[in-house]
């Protein structure tokens, strides 16, 4: 088995006092039916900002503004299988959602109701690098 190591890019995109969050699809491969952030990976050559303009037009249909790095993780969905993680603020520029074959439902939710949406390893990650905070959903 080889090792693999990816990038994926992540926009927590705020509208007003919310923020979008995608359903992945039921027969989706990683995280079935979990809630999460619009991105995805980068392809090679891509810059960074239009990788994720990119990702989140093909998963959402939004139009946005990139604003700053919030934060990098790293996580292990599989043994083999690495992903560092790079999630940027963005703000919603115009349009309304329509979901690719990947997602199956989205919500523009305020922060209580994400605490019920996401998983407990992102909202880990929100609280940890001040993120309410710093897109002023404090």
């Amino acid at each position: 088995m080889e090792w693999e190591i990816r990038t994926a890019l992540k926009g927590i995109v705020r509208r007003g006092e919310r923020v979008l969050v995608l359903r992945r699809s039921d027969g989706d491969e990683i995280g079935p039916g979990t809630w999460e952030f619009p991105g995805g990976k980068i392809r090679f050559g891509e810059e960074l900002e239009e990788a994720l303009l990119r990702e989140i037009e093909e998963e959402s249909g939004l139009a946005v503004e990139p604003g700053e790095l919030l934060y990098a993780t790293t996580f292990h969905p599989a043994p083999h299988r690495q992903i560092v993680l790079l999630s940027y603020a963005c703000y919603w520029a115009g349009g309304e959602v329509t979901l690719s074959e990947e997602h199956q439902e989205a919500r523009w939710a305020t922060r209580e109701e994400m605490g019920e949406l996401l998983p407990t390893s992102i909202l880990a990650d929100l609280e940890r690098w001040d993120v309410w905070d710093r897109l002023g959903l404090a």
